[in-house]
């Protein structure tokens, strides 16, 4: 069995927690912090899986020998819009 090393990113939005993989683009989330790590663990083997069934393996290669990852944090201005959705 091989092991891979892979980020997490997680957030609170209201009353759950998002939690994505940015190397693979995978996403899950989950009531507690701990539950959308676990989560995300899972779908992240899932894809991998999958991947390696579906002999997809060569492209997603890179992030699998990747040892140097880094995050940063980017701060925006933007202009929040507000939807009607009631018509």
């Amino acid at each position: 069995m091989e092991i891979f090393d892979y980020t997490a990113v997680i957030w609170k939005e209201e009353n759950t927690y998002v939690s994505k993989c940015p190397e693979l683009g995978v996403a899950s989330c989950g009531n507690t912090l701990q539950e959308a790590i676990e989560n995300l663990k899972e779908a992240v083997e899932l894809y991998v899986e999958n991947a390696r069934e579906l002999g997809l393996m060569e492209d997603i290669h890179a992030s699998l020998i990747a040892r140097e990852k880094y995050t940063a944090r980017l701060e925006i201005a933007a202009i929040m819009l507000r939807v009607d959705l009631t018509h």
